[in-house]
């Protein structure tokens, strides 16, 4: 087997890839308004109560009608995974990890086709759209050649008289609950990981991402995963969320999206019902409020650019997105102006046409970010942007406040927009304070040419990723982990050598002789 490697990004700077993004677009607008099913052990099932997924950019067109599932349909969906899982968890795991194989080769062949789809629902622009597709091969690859490790895992200490060895096995049925901003990438992670460690699944995409979650969901039967492995929920998360979290044969629960969800899913997920044999494990990633610290010895043109990169790409709609700077009073100035330079260059307008800026994701999202501003506007000085329109889709403008109090609002809250608040340090001590100030603890950057600065960062910097002299958003499989602590999560690192441990249990066979 090839040795693992990241999947490269498409050159769109080539007229032959322009114009192949520009075919896939047009293909699959030829699809818009169809309708999806649910998937439950492998049969197609339409339900009368549908939701609509929109195009952010422009909020009267459908991308697809998704059924939603109820709770008798979660009872089916569970009682199909638990059917498949008596035979599922003893397949090899050669065998499970070759359908990821094959879906990772699948869908680097259709790579631009499923750029489109979530150019068009989520709002992503191309280079955007194609690192999500370019992440959910690497998971596929990654994840499949941890399998083929933990199958076969590290010598226990010898013992004489005694021949030991160590088993992984799966935990069972599984819930799988995926965002809508990373809509192949975290739930191709999020899925496979579990499922490839021998264990089934109930799949509910996103509201506002399900046709994509649809499309990964062909894909994987496209490649002869056998029927009940995974099964396609989506529905109305007040109806079906807690009704799957709850129940008794739910054995874990994958989650990443918002911290007030997140925590209601560990508290919902701790309660043991009638019928339960087991503590149900809860993986969670419920995003940051991250920042990049300038010290007074830094390249500031590159942490300028850093900067407008980490807070504004894909509209702040990042866990990871670097929505503080925390800049040192002695060139705090001249990295504010070099910041609001980069940014006035950023243009505005739909994601189809790849704009560096397209729209926030729905109406809802819209709202919260439009009064986040409202709020930033009595509590730091607006510099740039604020502005917001959503007449045809969900657009705000790049928006800077600087001069920010440290324990203000717009410092302290996830706003998952494109709102950067700055604020200055006296020291660099004084920087690492204000960054480790917060509930979160995700990702973070630092920018300095001090040895000694940097130093004290890694040590003393409350966050799971930490990046030296780079952007804070962009994380590589297999070659930067991803998760945080705090209240951003339990630290399961995906895209790391141990997280496939997350979805099994160890047991030790001792053979006497």
């Amino acid at each position: 087997m090839m040795p693992y490697r990241n999947e490269p990004p498409v050159d769109f700077s080539s007229d032959v890839n322009r114009a192949s993004m520009q075919s896939e677009l047009a293909k699959v607008r030829e699809q818009l308004g169809r309708t999806y099913p649910l998937v439950i052990g492998g049969e197609r099932v339409e339900t009368d109560v549908k939701s609509s997924s929109l195009n952010p950019a422009n909020h009267k067109e459908v991308i697809g009608y998704v059924s939603q599932a109820s709770r008798a349909h979660i009872d089916q969906a569970i009682d199909a995974a638990a059917r498949t899982f008596a035979t599922w968890r003893y397949t090899s795991a050669e065998q499970r990890a070759g359908y990821l194989f094959k879906a990772a080769a699948e869908l680097r062949r259709r790579k631009l086709e499923f750029a489109a789809w979530q150019i068009l629902e989520v709002g992503k622009n191309w280079a955007e759209a194609d690192g999500d597709i370019a992440e959910a091969i690497d998971f596929l690859e990654f994840y499949g050649r941890q399998m083929l490790r933990m199958a076969h895992p590290e010598p226990l200490v010898p013992y004489p008289g005694e021949m030991n060895r160590e088993i992984f096995m799966p935990l069972g049925v599984g819930v799988v609950i995926p965002p809508w901003n990373f809509p192949l990438a975290i739930l191709t992670g999020m899925t496979t990981s579990a499922i490839v460690a021998g264990n089934t699944v109930l799949l509910k995409p996103s509201p506002n991402s399900s046709v994509t979650g649809y499309k990964f969901m062909e894909l994987m039967q496209s490649v002869g995963l056998p029927d009940g492995v995974i099964n396609f929920v989506p529905g109305a998360p007040e109806e079906i969320g807690d009704y799957m979290v709850g129940h008794p044969r739910t054995t874990f629960v994958s989650f990443t999206g918002s911290k007030a969800v997140g925590l209601h899913i560990a508290e919902h997920a701790g309660k043991q019902v009638t019928g339960q044999i087991g503590i149900k494990r809860v993986i969670a990633e419920m995003g940051g409020k991250d920042g990049i610290i300038v010290d007074a010895r830094a390249d500031l043109d590159a942490a300028a650019t850093a900067i407008v990169l980490s807070a504004f790409g894909f509209q702040g709609q990042k866990c990871s997105a670097g929505s503080r700077a925390i800049i040192h009073k002695d060139v705090y100035d001249e990295v504010v102006g070099k910041v609001l330079e980069q940014a006035k260059q950023l243009q505005m307008g739909p994601p189809e046409q790849n704009f560096a800026v397209g729209p926030v994701i729905e109406k809802k999202q819209f709202d919260k970010i439009v009064r986040y501003i409202e709020i930033g506007k009595s509590e730091a000085r607006l510099v740039l942007g604020g502005g917001a329109d959503d007449s045809t889709g969900y657009y705000i403008e790049p928006t800077i406040f600087i001069d920010a109090d440290p324990h203000s609002r717009i410092m302290q809250e996830e706003i998952f927009g494109p709102v950067l608040a700055v604020c200055k340090a006296d020291s660099f001590e004084h920087a690492v304070d204000i960054f480790n100030d917060t509930e979160y603890g995700l990702t973070g950057s630092v920018f300095s040419v001090d040895r000694a600065h940097l130093a004290y960062a890694a040590e003393r910097i409350d966050c799971g990723n930490l990046y030296f002299n780079r952007k804070c958003t962009g994380s590589l499989v297999g070659v930067h982990p991803f998760g945080g602590f705090k209240m951003s999560g339990t630290d399961a690192k995906a895209g790391g050598q141990g997280y496939l441990r997350h979805f099994v249990v160890s047991k030790i066979v001792v053979e006497r002789f």
